[in-house]
């Protein structure tokens, strides 16, 4: 799917909510209903998966977009904001497909980004709640790229990992250009918002245990992961930013 290249701003268009997804048949039509009942609109992205999840999602009342073949995380993501950008969407939201987002907490992100004190806020799930466990290495790992990311940029952003993410039109077709990462946009694309002085500020939100385990899961997908966000970090300071226009 291509961007046109003159989107139309649709100011009577509720926000939108991308819910990537891969074979997330178990909790796909709880999620999406939840989350249209809030009154928002709701894209899925199925990225190919093996089982009913976009059959599951589209009776459950969402738009399906349909991967031929698994691209993996961030091009799910990357489809669901070409689609937002195409349709002149101005507020858009992500959330999971695996339940682990409470789409109500959703809402909370999209009421602080209609204040406009900000153009992208974080849901953190350890931002003065508790009750939300990881396993120690992840919580190193977490800890880590967060505290090179806010030495690097001056914020303090606690969880840089986040998938639960709410964004103005600006952010939107930043996100729709070539320097979106292909694989984790993580701390990496923090750092990109940061360079293109975007406000970027966290919330406390609710998260729930995912029901289809964590893409970080295994022994050696970690290992991958923090050798590839570092590089992804060092070179996130050296690429060059594309020149989209933002208001404060």
């Amino acid at each position: 799917m291509q961007p046109i290249k003159h989107p139309i701003d649709n100011d009577s268009l509720p926000p939108l909510a991308i819910i990537p997804a891969f074979n997330e048949a178990i909790a796909i039509a709880e999620v999406v209903t939840k989350t249209l009942a809030l009154g928002l609109d709701v894209v899925v992205i199925d990225d190919c998966s093996r089982d009913d999840t976009g059959t599951i999602a589209s009776q459950a009342g969402a738009i399906v977009l349909r991967h031929p073949t698994n691209l993996g995380y961030a091009c799910a993501l990357q489809t669901g904001y070409l689609y937002a950008l195409r349709n002149g969407y101005k507020r858009l939201v992500q959330l999971d497909g695996d339940g682990q987002h409470d789409p109500n907490s959703a809402l909370d992100l999209l009421r602080i980004l209609e204040t406009g004190m900000c153009d992208l806020v974080i849901g953190s799930r350890f931002l003065g709640l508790s009750g939300y466990r990881v396993s120690r290495l992840r919580r190193m790992g977490q800890y880590f790229f967060g505290s090179v990311l806010n030495a690097l940029t001056g914020m303090n952003i606690t969880d840089p990992t986040s998938g639960l993410q709410a964004m103005t039109s600006d952010v939107l077709k930043f996100y729709c250009s070539h320097v979106f990462p292909d694989d984790f946009p993580d701390a990496n694309i923090i750092l990109l918002l940061h360079r293109k002085k975007f406000r970027v500020i966290e919330i406390p939100v609710r998260m729930l245990p995912s029901a289809s385990g964590s893409m970080h899961s295994g022994l050696y997908r970690p290992i991958y992961y923090v050798i590839k966000m570092t590089f992804s970090l060092f070179m996130s300071l050296l690429i060059k930013l594309p020149p989209t226009d933002h208001h404060k």
